[in-house]
């Protein structure tokens, strides 16, 4: 009987321990072994009997956990900060089990972040080409013009290029002071949201994403969380391979 292999990022991906574009930096950093031996070859391909450490630690086969997180405003996106601030990951702390967030929202960003130990999964969610659509809710001072909302929708030009088509809706405006909108996006650009306002003299408020692409928060309070169905991870993972 021949024993599969597969390609080591994949592996370490598969137990949890990170992203698969993460363990393929670890590789590269020499913070892999297998069977004792560093490896810094990314096309290396291992057997399930192998023995894989990452800086040290063997990895093992855990059990995948997805899990819907509503984020407060005020917590780190990452697994530790060298701050020691409170990070996503201290809410389950009590969890016999790895996590660390897909993809990331800003410190003073509440909303829809989903938790995982698997990589694969992970990929899906937050790789480019997968286009999954995320909808936050912006409060901002001041108004956005019908003009700038018909520029949002086609793309504007921010310092890192231009923005894919935005859909932009509006909830409520208070007369020339503030005014609150809806807007799906599929990028993952670092503090997008923030900029496509700013880049209209706009200051956001308030951010929350209010859905990922057919999840919502809907029954969860901030700080609460809850486990995805196997049939949500399933249509996730469908819906980006479509897109």
């Amino acid at each position: 009987m021949v024993m599969e292999e597969v390609r080591l990022q994949k592996a370490i991906a598969n137990s949890g321990v990170t992203s698969r574009r993460k363990a393929e930096v670890m590789i590269e950093e020499g913070r892999v072994k297998v069977n004792g031996q560093t490896v810094t070859e990314l096309g290396t391909k291992v057997k399930q009997n192998d023995k894989i450490e990452v800086d040290g630690v063997p990895i093992s086969q855990e059990e995948k956990v997805y899990i819907l997180y509503y984020k407060p405003a005020g917590e780190i996106s990452t697994a530790e900060d060298e701050r020691s601030r409170r990070t996503v990951v201290d809410a389950f702390e009590r969890m016999d089990v790895r996590l660390y967030p897909v993809g990331r929202l800003d410190y003073d960003t509440s909303g829809i972040l989903l938790m995982t130990n698997d990589g694969e999964f992970t990929q899906y969610m937050t790789h480019p080409k997968y286009e999954m659509k995320k909808t936050y809710r912006v409060k901002i001072d001041g108004i956005l013009k019908r003009e700038e909302q018909k520029q949002m929708r086609k793309g504007i030009r921010l310092e890192d290029g231009v923005t894919a088509p935005a859909d932009v809706k509006v909830i409520r405006d208070k007369k020339d002071r503030q005014m609150i909108l809806e807007l799906t996006i599929h990028e993952g650009r670092n503090r997008q949201v923030r900029r496509m306002f700013e880049h209209f003299g706009l200051k956001v408020i308030k951010l929350t994403r209010i859905s990922y692409d057919f999840l919502t928060l809907e029954g969860l309070g901030e700080g609460e969380y809850r486990f995805l169905k196997p049939h949500e991870v399933k249509k996730l993972i469908a819906n980006a391979k479509a897109s």
